[in-house]
Parts: C-alpha cells; structure tokens; sequence
C-alpha cells in the first residue's frame, strides 16, 4: 500500500491529544514528517515526530512551529488547525446567559487561534512562492443546531467562522495554488466531550442523532482518512469545501422530549 503523505511536511495545531493526537498518528505511517503542537504531551518520541508544548493563542506559537517544521525536515507544505474547545467555564451557552468574558474566550480559543495559524501558513507559502494546503477543522454545530444539549452560542458562532473565514481565503490564495478545505465533525468521543459522554440523555439522543454503526459518537480515528485525502496530492484540485463526518448528524432529527428549552 502506497503512503498517502509521503514525504510531506506538516503542522498540526492541537495535535497532542484527541482529534489531533490521532491525526499526527496517521499521517506519520502515511510518510509525513509532523511537527505537532498542543498543550499535552501523549504523543510518543519518534524521530519523524516533532512535539511542541505551546499555547495556540499566543500570536508566534503557529509561526515558530512552522520554522521548527522547516529546520527538522527541511520545508514545509500543510497546516493542520484542530485546536479548539468549549467556553463554557468561560461563561459561553444560550445567548441570554452568555458573559462577555466567555464570548471573547470562545471566539480567541476557537476562531482567532485559527486566523494566526493561517495566517503564518500563507506567508510562508507566499514567501517561498509554493503550494500548500490547509486544513481547518470546525463542527456540524456550525450549521446544524441541537438546541435542547448543546446550546452554546459563542462555539456555535466561532465554528461557523471558520467556514466563512477558510470559504473567503481559499478562494483569494486558489491562484497561488493554496488549497483551504474544512473538516465538520459530528459530537467526537474527546476530552472536551466528556461532559456529553457522561450524560445518559446524551447518549440516548445520539442514537438517533448520528444513526450510522449502531449510534455512537464518532472517534477521532473516524476523521484521519478524510485528513490525510484532503492534505495529500489527491485532493489537489479540491479546496473551499467542507467536508461533514457526521454519522448522520445533519440528516436526522434526533430524539428529544423538547426542542426547545426556553420558556415564554
């Protein structure tokens, strides 16, 4: 079997546990060179492997891994943005109860981070007039709502500017042959998801909400292929999509006994 990265250089932003963790995992046996940043340290020593501990809201963390990327492999050609996570201790949630606090939380952890470390990927392709590609990963709560579990307002918001913001970036950089597609996961079995894991409601509405292999959540091993096609050459006339892994999420109901929360 052909290695589907083979030789590749890539940054993964968040790439220390969950979602990320697993995608550095598979982009190394699929030949790639990573550099991976994030805040834990699970990923185990391989010299192919370059780990960073490195908070992703600080303006240089996506730059200076791109320049670590470049001294341990010699360049660099993708960015993988996964860093992410739920602003409720912030004070994010229905729009009535949000703090100010937790919008701009939210919004600088989810949305802002995404901006720097796009933007430190497009200048360096820019400066090194080459192609690359770029990966951001944002959620199907950007455009689907499950109003009566997971009423936060400030993500929702945050995760639907991703699409917006990757939508209008791909589409200026399209004539520097830079490609900017988008991963909407559905509810994914993760460290932020714990709070969902352990809520029996929960479980029993993603039954019927992400219907496919018996109704479960997903796992972040079920968004490494998609990541590896849409950072590899095979996708190279793809860009300014989104790409839904969802288990049915957007094409389900979803069973609940009120949809709708708020009393008047």
């Amino acid at each position: 079997m052909s290695e589907l990265l083979k030789e590749k250089r890539i940054v993964v932003i968040g790439g220390t546990s969950g979602i990320g963790l697993a995608a550095v995992n598979s982009f190394h046996q699929q030949g790639a060179k990573v550099v991976a940043v994030g805040l834990e340290n699970d990923v185990l020593p391989d010299d192919p492997i370059h780990v960073i501990i490195r908070d992703i809201r600080e303006e240089e963390a996506a730059f200076d891994a791109i320049q670590q990327c470049v001294v341990a492999f010699g360049g660099f050609d993708a960015l993988y943005h996964i860093a992410g996570g739920s602003g409720r201790k912030w004070g994010d949630g229905p729009l009535h109860t949000i703090s100010l606090k937790g919008w701009r939380k939210t919004f600088q952890l989810n949305l802002e981070s995404v901006m720097l470390s796009n933007r430190a990927a497009i200048q360096y392709f820019l400066a090194h007039d080459q192609s690359g590609s770029i990966l951001n990963l944002s959620s199907v709560l950007a455009f689907h709502p499950a109003p009566a579990h997971f009423a936060t307002h400030a993500y929702a918001a945050a995760k639907a500017g991703i699409i917006g913001f990757s939508k209008s970036i791909a589409s200026y950089y399209a004539n520097a042959n830079i490609r900017v597609n988008v991963l909407a996961p559905g509810l994914t079995y993760t460290p932020m998801a714990r709070r969902a894991a352990g809520d029996p409601a929960i479980s029993e509405y993603i039954k019927t909400k992400q219907p496919l292999d018996g109704g479960r959540m997903a796992t972040p091993d079920d968004l490494t292929a998609a990541a590896c096609y849409l950072l590899s050459d095979g996708s190279r006339f793809t860009t300014g999509q989104v790409l839904e892994i969802d288990g049915g999420w957007s094409i389900s109901d979803g069973q609940v006994p009120d949809v709708n929360p708020v009393k008047t």
